[in-house]
């Protein structure tokens, strides 16, 4: 069997964590390839709203095995405050959820290291969620890093502490004030740990390989956007890791050949959380009126969103770079009620325009060409098919699947599961 890849479009923020669990009936293993608590996966299911950072999207199904690849980083105390709020369910973690040895560790000294950075910066800086992602993948390319499977060892705490106190050198070279109580962090540290060594160690491309052959349905689940990634994103203000299709390869231990379709989610406007550059951004009523009725505040940070018209060219762009098979459109209903809607389909760019994505997309450089459409009035969250969507909405899906070339097979009308509507 092949592995489908499911991910985000845009800068992140799509819905990945709803569709993963629409989908999850439809899979043996949902299996997380890279990122970290920096993620958000939100689900609305029966009334409540679940938030995941780390643990993967399919925990809440009863049949589905998850796993944390090695592409990952983990934070044992937010991974630790998962497992609390998700104890009522009553989930058997020890069997439903598999955590691969080669996922490197986030240490409260990274976190620290992250604050110091970011800090330094002043008004350059990038806009780090500060939980310690980026110091953490630092040390995994610069051979440094702990991993899980270093707690089945006897030394881990020597080694533990020998990597904490080279950090603590970083953080006094940064020359910022940062006051922190490291006893404090290292004590909630080592009782997470203690609760992580309870759950089951995976040598996890062993794993997912054996599973393919032996006709295992996986569904490989992306965190941040393609548009955050390390190589093709927004760069410097991007995440640490491969965000885009090639990163469920190297994060998982799967082949380039085993990948079936890739399914990419993206909004029916854009959003951005953080700082840098963003050409469809707008300050005016329309984008209020996206944030207030979108509710678009981010699911880790808290932080409010900023909105924009969509961008076709940076969506094709993600298009392309990941090889998406189909697509799916989220949050069409927070559209309904505008008169007019636009979507990108050129820059202006030094003078010219183009209809790529350019190296740079600072303001001073880019200018967005809108094409405008007609809006709908109606209230999407209680359809249940394709053929009671308004006619403006359908013209609208038409367009975009011309510029991009691909099918937008699921539109979904609201945050329940339920409210999601296949083509």
């Amino acid at each position: 069997m092949a592995v489908n890849l499911l991910l985000g479009l845009q800068w992140g923020d799509e819905g990945k964590g709803k569709i993963v669990d629409v989908l999850t009936s439809n899979y043996d293993i949902i299996a997380r390839f890279q990122g970290g608590p920096n993620a958000g996966h939100t689900l609305i299911f029966d009334g409540h709203k679940h938030v995941l950072h780390t643990i993967p999207s399919g925990i809440f199904h009863e049949n589905a095995v998850n796993v944390v690849g090695n592409g990952v980083v983990i934070d044992p105390v937010i991974f630790k405050k998962e497992l609390d709020n998700l104890a009522k369910f009553n989930l058997d973690f020890k069997t439903k959820l598999l955590i691969s040895r080669k996922a490197h560790l986030i240490l409260p000294t990274h976190r620290l290291l992250d604050a110091a950075s970011e800090a330094s910066k002043g008004k350059a800086k990038i806009g780090s969620t500060l939980k310690g992602i980026g110091p953490t993948y630092m040390d995994k390319t610069g051979r440094n890093g702990m991993r899980i499977g270093d707690l089945e060892l006897t030394d881990w705490k020597e080694r533990y502490e020998a990597l904490a106190k080279k950090h603590i050198k970083m953080i006094d070279f940064f020359d910022v004030k940062l006051e922190y109580n490291l006893e404090e962090l290292e004590a909630e540290f080592f009782q997470a740990v203690s609760e992580l060594k309870n759950l089951t160690f995976i040598d996890s491309e062993e794993y997912m390989n054996n599973a393919i052959k032996n006709g295992k349905t996986v569904l490989a689940e992306g965190a941040q956007g393609s548009l955050l990634d390390v190589d093709f994103g927004t760069y410097p203000f991007v995440t640490s890791s491969t965000t885009t299709a090639a990163g469920a390869c190297t994060g998982l231990g799967v082949a380039p050949n085993k990948i079936g379709e890739v399914f990419g989610i993206f909004k029916a406007y854009t959003t951005r959380v953080g700082s840098g550059p963003f050409p469809t951004e707008l300050f005016d009523e329309d984008g209020e009126t996206m944030s207030r009725v979108g509710h678009e505040f981010g699911a880790t940070t808290g932080r409010p969103r900023r909105c924009g018209w969509l961008d076709l060219i940076a969506l094709k762009y993600a298009v392309d770079i990941n090889g998406v098979t189909q697509l799916m459109m989220m949050k069409g209903d927070v559209l309904s009620g505008f008169d007019t809607l636009k979507v990108c389909t050129s820059y202006n760019y030094k003078g010219q325009e183009v209809d790529h994505l350019p190296y740079n997309i600072e303001a001073h450089n880019v200018s967005p060409n809108y094409t405008e459409f007609k809006g709908w009035s109606e209230d999407l969250t209680s359809m249940t098919s394709a053929d009671t969507l308004p006619k403006e909405l359908i013209e609208y899906i038409a367009f975009i699947e011309d510029f991009v070339g691909v099918p937008v097979k699921i539109v979904s009308v609201g945050p329940d599961r339920k409210q999601t509507i296949m083509r």
